[in-house]
């Protein structure tokens, strides 16, 4: 049995002027050699996680799935940690196997003082070939945690526990070299069509976030540039009055998202009912986004933008 490990570069493979390659990077992991399972490594393009792209993540995705039919017993990709929290959950939605999906990277590169790439990525590995792991989709492994993709959130810019699912906390652990699973969260239903990396370059989703006194001058002509809206409005959903007449007409065109800018809950839904709260937002025609931040609200509409799929029963599994 072997794990599949794909590298995409980013701080868990910097140093200095090169770029350590998978070889490089398993080769500095102590104890890897003693989790039983072979480790086969394919560099894909290097590219920093700023310049990570949904087509890309489709075609390793697919590389993935080639390697699982062939018989690996799960993924590991490392990647650069910046969108990590948006390409974890993008896999989740069109991952179909079993097979644990797991991503890793680091926040200290190997020059520093106390890198966690090597551990991240043992850690990685081992959550990869544990039956524990299995019908759990892509999961993120970081300083000896397990995060199921829908929750987690990248929530510093520096810090090795960076990663955290403010909702839920972490599903699982690492504790020695035992994966333990404490809870094992529904799996939803991914985007049921097939999502095409050329259809997908093709879709255009805005993200905007509502801030005080906005004016709403840059939602003005977005109808005519962009094929869908996430709105990360405040606490439950909130936005200002005078933005009201123009998200109307925006939902009237296309489907715009209701998300929340705290980082943690869902938005609300009758709780508030004056112009601007979320009750009037959803019975303008806005999209209720439930628990989704807006950076995985934006990766899931744009997904269902390219498959046609069902947008209320989608985004309702997460409300």
């Amino acid at each position: 049995m072997s794990v599949a490990l794909f590298t995409l570069g980013g701080t868990i493979s910097v140093t200095g002027g090169r770029r350590l390659t998978g070889a490089d990077l398993t080769a500095a992991v102590p104890g890897l050699s003693e989790v039983g399972h072979a480790v086969e490594i394919q560099d894909v393009e290097a590219v920093s996680s700023a310049n990570l792209t949904a087509a890309k993540m489709l075609e390793v995705v697919d590389a993935a799935s080639k390697a699982v039919a062939a018989g690996a017993t799960g993924v590991v990709v490392t990647q650069g940690t910046d969108t990590l929290e948006e390409t974890a959950f993008l896999v989740d939605q069109v991952w179909p196997h079993p097979q644990p999906f797991v991503l890793t990277g680091a926040m200290r590169n190997p020059t520093l003082a106390g890198p966690d790439g090597p551990a991240n990525l043992l850690a990685a590995v081992r959550v990869a070939c544990s039956p524990a792991a299995r019908d759990l989709g892509a999961l993120v492994v970081f300083k000896d945690e397990i995060h199921a993709a829908r929750w987690v959130r990248k929530t510093h810019s520096m810090s090795t526990a960076t990663f955290v699912s403010p909702n839920v906390g972490p599903i699982g652990h690492l504790v020695e070299d035992r994966v333990s699973v404490l809870t094992r969260p529904l799996r939803l239903d991914g985007v049921q069509g097939s999502a095409e990396p050329a259809d997908l370059d093709a879709i255009r989703v805005a993200l905007y976030t509502v801030t005080m006194d906005d004016d709403g001058l840059l939602l003005r002509g977005l109808a005519d540039t962009h094929q869908g809206l996430v709105v990360a409005g405040f606490g439950v959903g909130h936005v200002p009055a005078a933005l009201v007449p123009g998200l109307e007409e925006l939902a009237a065109r296309m489907p715009v998202v209701l998300t929340s800018r705290t980082g943690a809950g869902s938005i609300g839904r009758s709780t508030y009912k004056s112009p601007g709260s979320e009750f009037d937002l959803l019975q303008r025609g806005l999209i209720d986004g439930g628990f989704l931040d807006p950076y995985k609200a934006r990766v899931l509409l744009r997904l269902l933008l390219a498959t046609d799929d069902d947008l209320a029963t989608a985004f309702g599994q997460y409300v």
